[in-house]
């Protein structure tokens, strides 16, 4: 993993292999056309403002929850080698002292693809300790939206 700008107080690690070349799982994760259709827990709607996958350029979403909230996420691509690993670096709910670092792995798996989630966070909160079952889904309808793709 780079190297983590702040002191880490959290992380996660998620393994899920999906039935799908790693070029597709890599396309759906980094075209917002993709994104905006699977991104998010269940029930959840992504707004994507700004999404631009190089080093340097940035990705600006928004979650919307079923109850109407609406959760900001924003940030920095660090790190961009097609097909096989995302590095970013973001903030969530415009709190500038929440940042998260994550790595998303992606290796041929026989012509599947397994993903590795990895998130660092700066700051413990309800969303980080709701991230394991939040990414879960968000894998989940991943994994449905991959069927279609």
């Amino acid at each position: 993993m780079s190297a983590i700008q702040f002191k880490p107080k959290g992380e996660l690690v998620l393994t899920r292999t999906f039935d799908a070349p790693r070029e597709l799982v890599f396309k759906v994760w980094t075209d917002p056309k993709h994104v905006a259709l699977w991104w998010g827990p269940h029930g959840f709607t992504t707004i994507v403002q700004e999404m631009d996958v190089r080093p340097g350029g940035a990705w600006r979403y928004s979650m919307r929850a079923p109850d109407g909230n609406s959760y900001p996420f924003n940030g920095e691509y660090v790190e961009v080698v097609a097909p096989e690993r995302l590095v970013f670096v973001g903030t969530i709910h415009e709190g500038a002292e929440h940042k998260i670092w994550t790595e998303i792995l992606f290796a041929d798996d026989d012509g599947k693809t397994k993903v590795t989630v990895h998130q660092v966070y700066s700051f413990e909160s309800d969303a980080t300790r709701g991230a394991p079952i939040g990414w879960s889904q968000q894998l989940d309808r991943l994994e449905k939206y991959l069927l279609t793709a």
